[in-house]
């Protein structure tokens, strides 16, 4: 039997009692070990530096250097070795959301989300998915779509197929591949598929910036 290591896992919060909070409830699980703690995103970046983390848990409102930017130096466009960020934060913080996903991030989840549902998130952002919460999509989607979305919309992409372009729609809704699967009658190995194709067609590196991308282009409103 092959031994898996488990991920290696850096949280930062600028809270003490969240920052425990989230340490013990991940330190407790046998496939995941943290690696390091801190209070600001500065110091995220210089300690992902020195103990290479699978996945950094990342507040977003933090002294010093806040969660976005740290992001943004650590899994942004032109970093040679990004690391993969999990931005948790609050909800009345979803100002942010966009910015965060436009820095890098690969995964956001609520801090009132239950602990099964932080550790799922570090478990399938280490996996190379990318994870967004159907609520945090939707309120995207409703707060944000006229500033992500172009004055006048895209309304087709040549480059994806009609039922491509559905399956993105349904992605940028927030559906799940097994809900995207139900939704169209589809096996689930044959979305995996057309999220494939997607993402390689349109040169993205998950499914975050497919949400992301759907918005900006006008294919969702």
């Amino acid at each position: 039997m092959p031994v898996h290591k488990p991920v290696r896992v850096l949280v930062c919060d600028d809270q003490a009692l969240i920052r425990a909070g989230f340490a013990t409830i991940i330190d407790a699980q046998p496939d995941l070990e943290v690696v390091g703690e801190c209070g600001d995103g500065r110091a995220a970046v210089d300690l992902t530096r020195q103990v290479h983390p699978d996945v950094v848990v990342m507040d977003v409102r933090m002294p010093v250097l806040d969660g976005i930017e740290a992001t943004r130096l650590l899994a942004g466009a032109g970093v040679p070795d990004p690391v993969k960020v999990l931005v948790v934060t609050t909800f009345n913080l979803d100002e942010y959301v966009y910015e965060a996903l436009r820095a890098g991030a690969s995964g956001f989840l609520l801090k009132d989300a239950p602990p099964a549902q932080l550790l799922d998130g570090i478990r399938t952002v280490a996996a190379g998915a990318a994870l967004l919460a159907p609520e945090v999509t939707r309120q995207l989607v409703g707060r944000y779509a006229s500033r992500i979305s172009p004055p006048e919309p895209v309304t087709d992409d040549s480059r994806l197929t009609p039922r491509e372009l559905e399956v993105l729609r349904l992605i940028a809704d927030g559906l799940s591949n097994g809900e995207i699967a139900a939704t169209l009658v589809l096996s689930h190995e044959t979305v995996k598929t057309y999220v494939s194709r997607i993402l390689t067609k349109l040169d993205l590196r998950d499914r975050v910036q497919a949400v992301v991308y759907a918005y900006r282009s006008g294919l969702v409103t």
